[in-house]
């Protein structure tokens, strides 16, 4: 059963239940007259999306950056608690962050993954959403700590992704042992770790998986507002998490953006989004200019999905789809066939010329 976690100061979390209790009968109201936000979703995704957009709106809209991490803290759920994951916080010898270890891990990878908040925020949650991948995908995973930003703006992120891989490959992993992932900034994060990676003459990772990621830190695509009605995450505060990852440097969406760089002889990614996200549009033109440039990429696109759709795990049928093939793919680069998810038809994108170079759209179960 799901569970609702409070925390934090009182006057956080009297808002915070005042607000999800508004959203349930907002929502419930109606559905009784038929108007559901969007008719394939459940009544719990909606409440929840709709509750955590309204979170954040009002995160950005407090004094400071503490003020607005405490507050988006103060009342989070967890779609499957009590997961046999042992967690356990780096020694003074490793890089900051924790270790997820399920109960029964299969030795083959470890996973490097970088949380996603804008870069600028941890939230609670994601450590239970990283419990919850390392459960499901039955692997270890080092879960990097990396310093936030507006505190730590750019290069700070990607020296410490880098950082992180230089130490599993000195502690003996193999590149092959290794892949990377990460949702939303942490897909960023992860995608340019693969290049800062290549760049400093290391071996690339058996394999890249990136869930929502953030491709372009300017304006790109109508979905970026033009999804706002839908997504928990809204077009505003994409722009806002750009220039705090800029602050006072001389850096331009360029620079820092997946979609500017050059792409060749990367690992293979595979990428996953929702439909209604607002990153949808800028997801597909990453993935287009991946393929363009010669680069091993599948992307699984949910139609009425939105922002990490994924955390959801069995309380939702996309989400439990999408874990699956994140585990599928994972086997892939071990040998085992990659079997494409039940889908419609194709969307624009023609990737015909490669074992895994597609785009899908899928169906729910």
């Amino acid at each position: 059963m799901p569970k609702i976690i409070l925390q934090g100061s009182w006057s956080h979390r009297c808002r915070s239940v005042l607000t999800l209790w508004a959203t349930t009968v907002d929502v419930l109201a109606r559905r009784a007259i038929g108007r559901p936000q969007v008719h394939g979703w459940t009544i719990s995704f909606e409440i929840a999306t709709l509750f955590y957009r309204k979170q954040f709106n009002h995160a950005f809209r407090l004094d400071n950056i503490a003020q607005s991490r405490a507050y988006f803290d103060s009342l989070y759920t967890i779609a499957e608690p009590d997961l046999p994951v042992r967690v356990q916080a780096s020694t003074a010898q490793e890089p900051r962050g924790h270790w997820f270890i399920p109960e029964h891990a299969d030795k083959t990878h470890t996973l490097l993954y970088f949380h996603g908040g804008g870069y600028a925020f941890y939230p609670a949650v994601s450590q239970h959403f990283i419990r919850l991948l390392a459960h499901r995908l039955q692997t270890t995973i080092f879960a990097l700590d990396y310093r936030l930003t507006p505190e730590h703006p750019h290069p700070a992120q990607q020296d410490d992704a880098v950082q992180a891989y230089r130490y599993l490959l000195a502690q003996g992993l193999r590149p092959q042992d290794i892949v990377l992932g990460g949702d939303s900034a942490g897909g960023h994060l992860a995608l340019m770790t693969l290049v800062r990676v290549r760049q400093a003459g290391l071996p690339q990772p058996a394999l890249a998986l990136a869930l929502s990621p953030w491709t372009d830190t300017g304006r790109r695509g109508a979905s970026q507002f033009g999804h706002d009605r839908y997504d928990m995450v809204q077009g505003y505060q994409t722009l806002r998490y750009g220039q705090w990852l800029k602050g006072e440097g001389p850096w331009s969406d360029a620079q820092l953006s997946p979609i500017a760089q050059d792409l060749r002889h990367l690992a293979p990614l595979y990428i996953q989004a929702g439909g209604k996200e607002i990153l949808v549009d800028m997801i597909r033109d990453f993935a287009r200019e991946a393929h363009r440039q010669g680069a091993q990429v599948r992307l699984d696109v949910w139609p009425d999905m939105t922002h990490e759709f994924h955390a959801y795990g069995r309380t939702l049928p996309q989400s439990e789809q999408a874990l699956t093939a994140l585990r599928s793919a994972m086997r892939w680069t071990q040998g085992e066939s990659f079997e494409p998810l039940e889908e419609t038809e194709r969307d624009a994108l023609d990737f015909s010329d490669g074992k895994v170079q597609s785009e899908r759209l899928i169906k729910p179960v």
